[in-house]
Parts: structure tokens; C-alpha cells; sequence
């Protein structure tokens, strides 16, 4: 092989990149992993600033059976502290601090709507029995990160554990139904509906949603911050004589020479290409000349449907460092916080409201568009981290980082962006965020700020390459272009394209990291397996 010819090429150094990059290099592959931006990392990382540490994508990270025996198998060390959950809704909290907590929260819904207190049981019980089932899926290790052959006593453990498995899948697939309308079924009470739902992206499915309430009890922290995760598989890549190059942005793959091509002019040639950045990208940027008829309509005809559809809903995440002490905090909430400043919910605000915005973006005004603005900020649901609360060394010493995040939607941002008032949008988001929590759970925090700053989906698009600004990939307000099906992730990975895979958010929906590392695993496995075809028919051809 020559400096620019390897087994196997990974385009993009999210977690799913570097999981195929890691697993590829442990057995000897000769990979290149090719990453645009000057570090990996992609979705989950984390930044410094003054001192203190603030992680600008996941703010935390779901074991669900996965990261613990990866990092084993890989031969990483790395250490996780808890990372426990609390949520809020108007002056009243509660810390979801174990699995029992469900009851706290049924007690915290009957507080604020008590005229639905048989609403609320229903819900209860049905958040129950997702809960148990992701008990299930979540309750060992993923036996893909396992030595199933010579590991006994995991084998007896896992046995008995596959028929549960099995059946928790068949009504995990049940309930498919987007939370919106399944909560309706439950409930005429339109605020209860909404400041459930209203945690997650639009129609979102069920089970995914609602399983949270058992992930939020799952949830892990390196010490130094989220990008402590794909820092680790990084070195251990490397190690391993894989090779990592950043700052190259990958503008063509031209499939009959089996090539990609950087921004740079230099071209780099591969076996297989596993793809792990957005698939829009991919087929936008894909050369079929030279290819069978047949295999170029089916890649056009997947390029059509990827291209019609649109990615997931987006955040705008602020960054703040206050002169305020962590126990002014930490006398509120855990270090992870779901704060819903109001109980009424957001309604249409989010929904026909915005829709109607974004339509007629034309004829509205800039007054109109900013009075939206105050309602959503004051009705919205906040996913609020504080960092030094798992590691106190994460910020300077009397003084406190937060990462405060609301669902944003792409589609407006961009019509500000385009309407050239981008800037100006920015700063009139920042200060209603911050007057919202100074108003309510943080009394006077908007004249602690000492530094602010912000990401929008825009910065998300640009930054992470993400089509739409999506955080978990594509939308669920039209069927997605990808596998749901957890039974059917292996195939996930596998494209109508000759010698290429696609891993990550992109390729299996609903998307985060776990999947994202076990789409990266699975593509690891189809590219060795094109290695030994290769290296087969090449010994056949010999003889």
C-alpha cells in the first residue's frame, strides 16, 4: 500500500468513525480515518474557555451496555463519574437519582394538573413498563463488545437474557407511534401533554422517548469532559498504527477508481470506504461514472429520497461562566437539569406558530418574529449542565460554567441568516434565555455572567457538517430513509453503493451514541470481511 492507498478509508471522526477506525486498527487493518475539522470528536466534545470546561455537544453519555465493555475490549482506561439527572418544571424539582424515582415524578405531575390525576397514572404505567424494557436492553453488556467463546460466565448470564431480549424488542417495535399522538390517547390535557413531549424532538417515537426517563438513571461523565471519549479511542487508534489526518475535508468519491478526493487536490484510495459523516454529503459529492447501469439507479434513487428528506430538529446551546459559587447551584439540581420554566406548555407555539413563521417568512415582521421568540424562551423546556459539578477542577475556583440548551428550529435560523439580522437574532435569544432563568429557578444569574457566548444549528451545520443543523439525524415528521428496526441495525450499515458503508446518526434511526458506536462496530465488521474476500480471491488467483 502507498501513503495514500489503504484497506479501508473512514470519512468522518464522530464516535461512529472512530469506533470503525479503533476496531479496524486493533486487527492490524490499514486504515486512514479522514476528519475536516482540526479535531475528533464530531457531536461530543468539549472546549475550555477562562478556565473553564463546557462539553458543546452530548452533555452526558448512556452506557446502555456499550461504552464500559467497548472501552475494555479496546483496551482503553478512562474514568466515568455518575452523572445524575434532575428535572423541573416551575419551582418544583426533583432528582432522578434512581430508578425509583418515577414515583417523584408522578407526584411533581399531580402537584402542577391535579384535575388529571388518572391521566397521570396511565402515563405512569406506561413510562413504567418502557422503563423495565429498557432494563432489559440496557441490562448487560451488548454481547457484540463481549468474547462470547471463552467468557463463561457471561455466557450464562446472557443466555437467559435473550428470550427477555427478544420479546422487550417486539414491543419496543409496537410502539413506533410518535409521543404526541400516544400521549393524546391518554390525555385530553394539552399542557401535561406538552411538558412531557416537549423534552424531546417532534414525533419522536415512543418508546425512544419515553425510555429516557430510565437513560436519564444511565447516564456517565468522564472527568475532563465528554471529548475525554473520543480522545481515548483517538490515542488508542493510533497506538494501534491506525492514522488519523485532520483538516481535510473530503469534496469527491469517485466509485470506479475507488477514490476520495480532498479540498486539497490530493486523492487517497481505498478497498472499502466507510462512511460516518452526513449522507446528504456523500451523495452529493459521489462520481457513478464508469459503474453498471443498474447499480447507478439504485444509487440515484437513494440520492433522490435522502435529498427530499430533512434532518432532525436542531439545538441552540449558550455557554456561559457566571461569578456564582457551585453550591448556589448545586442547592437546586443535579449537574444535569431539564428545567420547563412554565407548566402551561408550549402548544402550538412550536408547532402551527412556527410552521407559520417559517412559511410566511416573508410578510412577518422582525417585532413578530422576536414576540414568538419571548414565548418560546419562557415556555420551553432547558437541558441545563453544569460541568464542576462532576469535577469541580471543570471551572475556576468560586465561579460556575453552565451549558444551557432549548430545541431550536434550522428552518427559522436560516431565514434570519439569509435575512442578514443573524448577529442581532443571536444576542436577542441570549438575553431571553438568560432572563427567563434569572426570572425563575436562577434569581439574579443575568448580572453574575462574567462571559457568553452561543451555537446555533447553523454552527452545528457548519461546524459538525450535519445537514439541518440535526443532532440524532433524520426528522420523524416523514418516514425516515434509514433502518429503525433495532433487529436490523447489522444491515444498517449497508449501502447500494460498491465497496461502501455508512455508519453513524445517519445511517440508523432514532440515533445517539450508542448506536452511533455499534453502526461504526458493524461497519468495521463488513469492511474486514471485504479484506478477506480480497485477500481470498487474490490467493485463488495465485494458485
Amino acid at each position: 500500500m502507498s501513503e495514500k492507498s489503504h484497506q479501508t478509508i473512514v470519512v468522518g471522526g464522530g464516535m461512529s468513525g472512530l469506533t470503525a477506525a479503533a476496531y479496524l486498527s486493533k486487527t492490524g487493518h490499514d486504515v486512514l480515518l479522514l476528519e475536516k475539522n482540526k479535531g475528533c470528536g464530531g457531536l461530543l466534545n468539549s472546549f475550555q474557555r477562562e478556565g473553564f470546561t463546557f462539553d458543546a455537544g452530548a452533555r452526558s453519555i448512556l452506557n446502555a451496555g456499550i461504552i464500559h465493555p467497548m472501552l475494555k475490549e479496546l483496551g482503553i482506561e478512562l474514568e466515568f463519574l455518575d452523572s445524575p439527572v434532575s428535572i423541573g418544571i416551575e419551582n418544583d424539582v426533583i432528582n432522578l437519582d434512581s430508578k425509583t424515582s418515577l414515583d417523584d415524578y408522578k407526584r411533581l405531575l399531580e402537584k402542577l394538573y391535579p384535575e388529571s390525576i388518572n391521566d397521570i397514572d396511565k402515563i405512569i404505567s406506561k413510562i413504567e413498563g418502557i422503563m423495565k424494557d429498557m432494563a432489559i436492553l440496557y441490562g448487560i453488556d451488548n454481547p457484540n463488545f463481549r468474547d462470547m467463546k471463552n467468557d463463561r460466565a457471561y455466557l450464562k448470564e446472557l443466555l437467559p437474557w435473550l428470550g427477555k431480549f427478544i420479546f422487550a424488542l417486539r414491543r419496543m417495535n409496537r410502539q413506533n407511534e410518535p409521543v404526541e399522538s400516544f400521549l393524546e390517547k391518554l390525555s385530553s390535557n394539552q399542557s401535561l401533554i406538552d411538558i412531557i413531549a416537549q423534552h424531546f424532538f417532534k414525533k419522536t417515537p415512543t418508546f425512544f422517548a419515553l425510555g429516557y426517563f430510565y437513560a436519564y438513571t444511565d447516564y456517565i461523565y468522564p472527568r475532563g469532559g465528554t471529548g475525554e471519549l473520543p480522545k481515548a479511542i483517538m490515542e488508542k487508534i493510533i497506538e494501534k498504527d491506525g492514522k488519523i489526518q485532520t483538516g481535510t475535508k473530503i469534496v469527491k468519491v469517485n466509485l470506479s477508481e475507488k477514490e476520495v478526493k480532498d479540498k486539497d487536490g490530493n486523492s487517497y484510495s481505498f478497498d472499502s470506504l466507510i462512511w460516518s459523516a452526513d449522507l446528504k454529503t456523500l451523495y452529493r459529492i459521489l462520481d457513478t461514472r464508469g459503474l453498471d447501469e443498474k447499480i447507478t439507479r439504485k444509487i440515484f434513487e437513494q440520492k433522490e429520497l435522502l435529498l427530499s428528506k430533512h434532518g432532525c430538529d436542531s439545538v441552540y446551546s449558550m455557554f456561559i461562566g457566571v461569578d456564582m459559587p457551585l453550591e448556589a447551584f448545586s442547592s437546586i439540581s443535579n449537574g444535569h437539569f431539564f428545567y420547563t420554566p412554565s407548566k402551561k406548555g408550549l402548544g402550538e407555539l412550536h408547532w402551527s406558530e412556527l410552521d407559520s413563521l417559517i412559511e410566511n417568512y416573508e410578510t412577518t415582521s422582525r417585532e413578530q418574529i422576536l414576540q414568538w421568540l419571548n414565548k418560546y424562551c419562557q415556555l420551553t423546556t432547558y437541558e441545563i449542565s453544569i460541568p464542576a459539578f462532576r469535577n469541580p477542577a471543570l471551572a475556576p475556583e468560586g465561579k460556575t460554567g453552565l451549558v444551557i440548551s432549548m430545541l431550536f428550529e434550522y428552518d427559522l435560523m436560516k431565514k434570519v441568516k439569509d435575512a442578514n439580522w443573524y448577529e442581532e437574532f443571536r444576542i436577542e435569544i441570549e438575553n431571553r434565555m438568560l432572563d427567563t432563568l434569572s426570572n425563575s429557578i436562577y434569581p439574579g444569574l443575568k448580572d453574575k455572567v462574567i462571559f457568553q457566548s452561543s451555537s446555533t444549528p447553523l454552527s452545528i451545520e457548519s461546524v459538525a457538517g450535519s445537514s439541518e443543523g440535526a443532532i440524532v439525524g433524520w426528522s420523524y415528521k416523514s418516514p425516515v430513509p434509514v433502518v429503525n428496526n433495532l433487529r436490523k441495525i447489522s444491515s444498517s450499515v449497508k449501502t447500494s453503493i460498491p465497496n461502501v458503508y455508512q455508519a453513524g446518526q445517519w445511517a440508523y434511526s432514532p440515533a445517539g451514541i450508542p448506536t452511533a458506536i455499534l453502526t461504526g462496530w458493524y461497519a468495521a465488521k463488513n469492511a474486514m470481511k471485504t479484506k478477506n474476500e480480497k485477500k481470498l480471491k487474490r490467493e485463488k488467483t495465485e494458485v
